[in-house]
């Protein structure tokens, strides 16, 4: 079974930083898109950013500038980098994948997601 583990959740004063990581398990394939999705309390889920195996990236409008998606195709890990939190970041931020699993397939994976908390 393919697991995304997350970390580096927090509780963290307007205007600073944390990353969040997620690691996939190794006994893989290989890995599509890797992404970060957020969910705050009564709100759907939205996208935060996204990154190819190439590395070619995009960004919600409201993220661009801020945060940075980046990952380490080695470690089958991918980070996201947040700068200049604001309280309106306040989430469950969900890593997500799209993995080949040695199936003829590529699937969709979400990690357990991890709680972001902005105090202003």
């Amino acid at each position: 079974q393919v697991q995304l583990v997350e970390s580096g959740g927090g509780v963290v004063q307007a205007g600073g930083s944390l990353r969040l990581s997620c690691a996939v398990s190794r006994n893989i394939f290989s890995i599509n898109v890797m992404g970060w999705y957020r969910q705050a309390p009564g709100k759907q889920r939205e996208l935060v950013a996204g990154i190819t195996s190439g590395g070619s990236t995009n960004y919600a409008v409201a993220m661009k500038g801020r945060f940075t998606i980046y990952r380490d195709n080695a470690k089958n890990t991918v980070y996201l980098q947040m700068n200049s939190l604001k309280p309106e970041d306040t989430a469950i931020y969900y890593c997500n994948a799209e993995v080949l699993d040695f199936g003829p397939d590529f699937a969709m994976y979400w990690g357990q997601g991890t709680q972001v908390t902005v105090s202003a």
